[in-house]
């Protein structure tokens, strides 16, 4: 196997330590093709490129690994190197996301695989659990924790008191968030993996732009108290659901965790997968969601499968073409503001419980995600921080 290499970062780095320390498995990186001129690394500079052309036009290369920031750039490489007839795997999850029904059918013509298991929670096996265990079994609903950033950050602030700020700070000098933390505290990451697993365990590819998508960069010492003495968790938890053999809902949210929730044993950069399936009931996944060699191992497994001729069969995307997207499923959530007028306008349909003092308000109650993602400008604008009490 020749592999080309497009970026060189954490991950990048990973991948190599991962290569060169494998039991029982050998491959060769040929080229790497990287962006910034200047920056010193730890292998000859006979390897490295800064045009993505002495990759994707050389015919010995047979092996593209795509492991970039840029979305639209790594759209690009990929669908460039699927035409040029060349194996990919990328763990891009918001270029996946935003062109997953193209890039299948790009696959499919040019007859190459596309393998990704590190776009969805680092080191967890998730994709190809869902493609091989789960293949013919009807799931109920997936949900979990999908951003360790987030998860780092609500560890920190519930174990250490600590205010939203000091956690993201916390978060960044961990290397775990970014110096733009927008997409993982607004919640576009988590959302970017839930259209991945979504796929693969359900058969359904969802679009984006349709799904309720609140982060919780709204957070306030007020609701992580509240959590506290109702006896909760506070996870970003990206949710999926079947209602029937007809409709998928799928939504992400900051939600309450039990104590006794198999989710509230997810600490720190982990990351957690609840599965919970027809026959087989429960089974709950956990493992390293971020980090250079968590993520490069589960690149490395992508690999190392291509060595043996591997790819998605995507059963259940041809089972379940018949399914659709809804966002008509009703809620029990929980609001909070500075002021309780605010709370009102979001129209709950049912008010379960609430509370107003001196700068702080709550309002609890049941709402559609529908209704729920019709006020999202408002509800940012506002600062308000909405939790889904998980059932």
């Amino acid at each position: 196997m020749n592999i080309g290499l497009f970026g060189f970062g954490c991950v990048g780095q990973g991948l190599f330590y991962a290569l060169q320390h494998s039991a029982g498995f050998t491959a060769d990186i040929k080229k790497i093709v990287v962006k910034d001129r200047i920056k010193k690394r730890s292998m000859d500079e006979r390897y490295f490129s800064f045009n993505k052309e002495d990759i994707l036009a050389d015919a010995t290369i047979n092996v593209v690994i795509e492991l970039i920031d840029d979305a639209d750039e790594a759209f690009t490489i990929v669908k460039a190197a699927i035409i040029s007839g060349k194996h990919v795997v990328t763990a891009n999850k918001k270029m996946l996301a935003l062109h997953l029904e193209e890039l299948l059918q790009l696959r499919n013509e040019y007859n190459v695989s596309l393998l990704y298991e590190a776009s969805a929670c680092g080191s967890i096996p998730i994709i190809r659990t869902l493609e091989e265990y789960f293949d013919n079994e009807p799931l109920k609903d997936i949900k979990g924790v999908f951003n360790g950033t987030t998860n780092y950050m609500l560890t920190a602030i519930t174990k250490n008191g600590i205010s939203y700020d000091q956690a993201l700070s916390e978060a960044q000098s961990a290397g775990f968030a970014e110096s733009d933390p927008t997409s993982d505290v607004e919640g576009f990451d988590a959302m970017y993996k839930t259209v991945i697993i979504a796929l693969h365990g359900f058969g359904i590819i969802l679009q984006p732009q349709h799904m309720l998508r609140v982060g919780i960069n709204n957070l306030k010492l007020t609701d992580m108290e509240y959590a506290r003495r109702n006896n909760f968790d506070i996870k970003l938890v990206p949710s999926i659901t079947q209602l029937n053999e007809k409709s998928i809902a799928a939504f992400v949210l900051p939600s309450f965790v039990k104590k006794e929730s198999h989710l509230h044993k997810i600490e720190n950069e982990y990351n957690g997968v609840l599965i919970n399936g027809l026959f087989s009931g429960e089974q709950f996944f956990l493992g390293r969601g971020a980090g250079s060699y968590p993520t490069g191992a589960a690149v490395l497994s992508d690999v190392s499968a291509l060595s043996y001729g591997y790819a998605y069969e995507n059963k259940k995307l041809k089972k379940n073409n018949h399914l659709i997207f809804t966002n008509e499923l009703l809620i029990e959530v929980y609001l909070s503001s500075e002021n309780i007028e605010d709370l009102r306008k979001i129209g709950l349909q049912e008010i379960i419980d609430s509370s107003e003092v001196a700068g702080s308000a709550f309002l609890s109650g049941k709402i559609t995600v529908a209704a729920l993602k019709e006020q999202l400008s408002f509800i940012e604008n506002r600062k308000i921080f909405v939790a889904y009490f998980i059932e």
